[in-house]
């Protein structure tokens, strides 16, 4: 059982921590992260765990924001000193809710739900194991989205995603930068884009910037591994292409 756990407490941290040996010591923990912004950038770069362990007030936040926005294919169970947040938390995937400090037989038994239900949440090595089944399979090939219908002066017109430069999610909004530099909002988010287009074409660079390859002139080394990108038609804002992908950016562009 592969486990992440987010917590910004230490001495709770490292209780959990000790609970867990006793209540499984097959357990692996992948990480301890103590913020939202930790968590999110943890869950971007690496398959989901098996199950995740999260307290829910943090130093930048509720941990529900964590989840949002994301397809979630692991349960979490909620580690927490308060109860309000009960409700919440059946609604993000939830498993169980424990309040702390945390017991080790409400501990085990929230385990112990996870193995019986552990089918239904299809696990990451599962699901690698079936994937490369698949790739052995003649399949079709794939349809990805081929056009968008953009709003325009009151009117819908017809886009092709040939015309597309790049995507930007700002202020939960998603803009579609045209490459003559049109701009249109859409109803899509980028998690949902992202599977839609082909990944031949199509990047996700970081959190808010999913582009297309004709969009990119240069690129630039940037502060901590982070890669700065030229791109067209000139964005507003700085764009990067974060630590965490900075080698899989450079590998799809040479392909």
């Amino acid at each position: 059982m592969r486990l992440l756990l987010i917590e910004d407490e230490y001495p709770a941290a490292e209780r959990l921590q000790r609970l867990l040996r006793q209540a499984d010591p097959t357990a692996q923990v992948l990480a301890v992260l103590p913020s939202v912004q930790a968590a999110r950038a943890w869950l971007d770069a690496h398959p989901a765990p098996d199950l995740i362990l999260s307290d829910i007030q943090l130093s930048d936040g509720l941990s529900f924001s964590i989840f949002e926005g994301r397809p979630l294919t692991c349960p979490i169970v909620f580690t927490t000193s308060y109860d309000e947040y009960v409700l919440k938390a059946f609604r993000v995937n939830s498993l169980d809710y424990l309040l702390k400090p945390v017991k080790l037989d409400e501990l085990r038994t929230a385990l112990a739900k996870f193995r019986a239900l552990r089918a239904s949440f299809a696990p990451a090595a599962d699901s690698r194991r079936l994937e490369q089944l698949l790739d052995q399979l003649p399949l079709s090939p794939k349809a990805y989205k081929s056009r968008f219908l953009v709003e325009s002066a009151g009117q819908l017109l017809p886009l092709d995603v040939g015309q597309v430069a790049y995507f930007v999610s700002r202020h939960e909004l998603t803009t579609l930068v045209a490459r003559d530099n049109r701009r249109f909002v859409l109803d899509y988010p980028l998690e949902q884009l992202e599977r839609l287009l082909d990944p031949a074409h199509f990047f996700r660079a970081n959190r808010q910037l999913l582009l297309h390859l004709a969009a990119v002139r240069r690129l630039h080394p940037h502060f901590n591994g982070k890669l700065k990108l030229d791109l067209h038609p000139e964005p507003a804002d700085e764009m990067l292409v974060s630590r965490e992908k900075a080698g899989a950016f450079k590998a799809w562009l040479e392909r």
